[in-house]
């Protein structure tokens, strides 16, 4: 009989952060017409720092299909990615991962990632059930906003950059989310102009 199987038995599960990038019109993109660069160009020196203690913990990344795409496109082998100039995103192409898919196949081109097929919220609840490490997302809004319904993101982190994109701005991060209260675990600013916000949502009743 499997642990959650037993009556009156807590199956523990581990936490899940949803890590999004935004403008501080919400907005987590920008089109064609967007020249904010890495990061809208405003990383410096704390924001760095900050990044690279978070990503260098044990944790599974887990990525919807699109973002993973975008993942492969900037930083995979034919990108001219270069990982000594950007340790950040270099940790995270090394990470163990879990794309969340039903359009894309196996094998994955890249290191240490695992294809999901299904559900998110089916998938994701698996993990938070068997993953011996927290499990982090960056981006994946749909994906995200259906956990975030489902009860399943236990910490939201969103780093808002010093940039209004009211012009080019695409894919509101929470468009289309559903109502949620917001409790405020902590709070800091970056490099004197980026805020990070962590916190944990309840949907709201």
């Amino acid at each position: 009989m499997s642990p959650a199987a037993v009556p009156g038995l807590i199956t523990m599960t581990v936490t899940y952060t949803w890590d999004v990038f935004a403008s501080l019109d919400g907005f987590g993109s920008y089109d064609e017409r967007g020249d904010w660069g890495g990061y809208w160009g405003k990383q410096g020196p704390e924001f760095v720092e900050r990044r690279r203690g978070q990503y260098a913990e044990d944790q599974r990344l887990v990525l919807g299909a699109t973002t993973f795409r975008e993942f492969q496109h900037h930083l995979g082998p034919d990108s001219g990615f270069d990982p000594a100039h950007d340790p950040i995103n270099a940790r995270m192409t090394t990470m163990p991962t879990t794309v969340v898919s039903t359009s894309l196949r196996s094998p994955l081109d890249w290191p240490d990632a695992t294809l999901a097929s299904g559900d998110a919220v089916d998938v994701v609840a698996r993990l938070k059930r068997e993953s011996p490490v927290p499990l982090r997302s960056h981006g994946s809004l749909s994906m995200n906003r259906a956990l975030m319904a489902a009860g399943l993101v236990d910490v939201v982190q969103v780093t808002i950059f010093p940039v209004i994109t009211g012009r080019t701005g695409t894919d509101p991060v929470f468009a289309g989310a559903a109502d949620f209260d917001l409790e405020l675990l902590e709070s800091r600013t970056l490099d004197g102009r980026t805020q990070e916000l962590v916190y944990r949502p309840t949907l709201h009743r």
